[in-house]
């Protein structure tokens, strides 16, 4: 059905109508409910299993978002065809990333979905920078990802096969296979010494290019991870401690970079870096807490940062600005946003009810259950994670209104559709949350 998508972006006043059938495809695939661990939907090389399942339906649902949000592109006749066509390749190649069952076809789809971001930035960003930008991605990621290459390769010499449900614990000694299997993930992801491609991504990408970087695209690290450690287990009993430690203490400095930013955007950005930094963290134990609590902190953080980034966008095509000094005082420009503010502000500080809570909680389980020693680093990042969604929020709505703006406009009835399906499934998954947590 994605594959019969793409003429239909061709045709004039094809926008509505690939926006529907996106919706349309979100529905009919969430039918298809896989909650186990066996594969399942089994066809050539591909499948799905519950980690599947959850990210292949986010995937679906955030691009289905990325159109919504997107309609800019279809206002101003920006190649809205190509701009579609883009979503829809992505698409694609997520869908295979996520259902492969061959080592080898992931890393090919792998790093088949670098292509549509790359061209989504470079061309429907906004400012001149975005070839920096994209060159930083471009390379950041080729060059983590070529040792992954070589490590498959060496996987299939030892064990004759790719099938990723064959595969278990290798007893390897050798540092260099351990490194290059997990390092492409480790960019990805991106964890912390690793993460300056993310938030120059994020700050030229158009709106749909951020909510899939943050949607979705960092997912691809943590997926990539749970599925290798099946193999690495005894491994990563030896070297794990490293990336722990990395992930906690570059958290917390992270966290402390998020309380100067004067970007909306930026801002966001390196929240989402604090974020997978435990979700790191926490896959590193490789306990069965860390596993399950990482996989939902995915899939709610995949919903929290795209709806935020969402509501940086509605404010820049009001503002024509991202710059915190120029968005003060939101609440008296456009009041009933000021809710949706606070909603996806406090999901992402882990208010209850939302899911990153119950990630949050699982993942602090798992890393103190680890070591009593990281305690300290995760107080303060559980505090300053509250200290820069505070700030973002009250700078942002509170104060007084800056003086160039006049008018006052409200949202439209899209931006609110958009918002609610960003923040209704995540408060809402909590209340199955069993499908997140409990299927090793």
């Amino acid at each position: 059905m994605l594959v019969f998508l793409i003429p239909l972006c061709l045709v004039s006043g094809g926008w509505s109508l690939v926006q529907s059938l996106f919706m349309l495809m979100t529905f009919i695939y969430m039918m298809s409910v896989v909650l186990t661990l066996n594969f399942e939907g089994l066809g050539y090389l591909l499948g799905s299993d519950v980690i599947s399942f959850g990210l292949i339906l986010l995937s679906f649902w955030i691009c289905s978002l990325m159109i919504l949000a997107s309609e800019s592109v279809n206002h101003y006749k920006n190649y809205e065809g190509v701009f579609l066509f883009m979503v829809i390749m992505l698409m694609i190649m997520l869908y295979c990333t996520f259902s492969s069952m061959s080592l080898f076809s992931f890393y090919l789809f792998f790093e088949g979905s670098l292509i549509p971001t790359l061209l989504l930035i470079l061309g429907w960003g906004y400012q001149p920078e975005r070839l920096q930008a994209g060159v930083y991605l471009l390379f950041y990621t080729l060059l983590a990802s070529l040792p992954l290459l070589v490590g498959i390769f060496n996987m299939y010499k030892i064990e004759g096969t790719l099938y990723i449900p064959m595969m278990e614990d290798k007893s390897f000694c050798s540092i260099m296979l351990y490194i290059s299997l997990i390092f492409a993930f480790l960019v990805k992801m991106p964890m912390f010494m690793v993460h300056l491609w993310l938030p120059k991504a994020h700050v030229e990408a158009p709106v749909s290019g951020s909510m899939i970087l943050a949607g979705v695209l960092l997912k691809l690290g943590g997926y990539g991870l749970l599925r290798m450690f099946k193999m690495l287990i005894s491994s990563g009993m030896m070297y794990n401690f490293i990336w722990i430690g990395l992930s906690l203490i570059g958290g917390v400095m992270i966290s402390l970079v998020c309380l100067r930013q004067t970007d909306l955007k930026a801002l966001i950005a390196y929240s989402s870096v604090a974020h997978m930094g435990i979700v790191l963290g926490g896959l590193m134990t490789l306990m069965y807490w860390g596993f399950c609590s990482s996989y939902t902190l995915m899939i709610a953080h995949g919903l929290c940062s795209s709806g935020l980034f969402c509501l940086a966008n509605i404010s820049y095509e009001r503002l024509g600005s991202r710059s915190l000094l120029i968005n003060r005082g939101l609440m008296n420009f456009m009041p009933s946003m000021t809710l949706w503010w606070f909603l996806l502000s406090s999901s992402n500080m882990a208010a209850p009810p939302s899911l990153n809570l119950l990630g949050e909680i699982g993942l602090l389980n798992s890393i103190i259950s680890w070591s009593w020693l990281s305690m300290l680093m995760l107080m303060l990042l559980s505090f300053f994670s509250a200290a820069y969604t505070l700030y973002l929020y009250s700078y942002s709505q509170h104060g007084k209104i800056y003086s160039g703006v006049y008018s006052c406009s409200m949202g439209y009835f899209r931006e609110y559709l958009l918002l609610f399906m960003h923040w209704f499934p995540l408060n809402l998954l909590i209340l199955k949350s069993d499908m997140c947590m409990l299927w090793i």
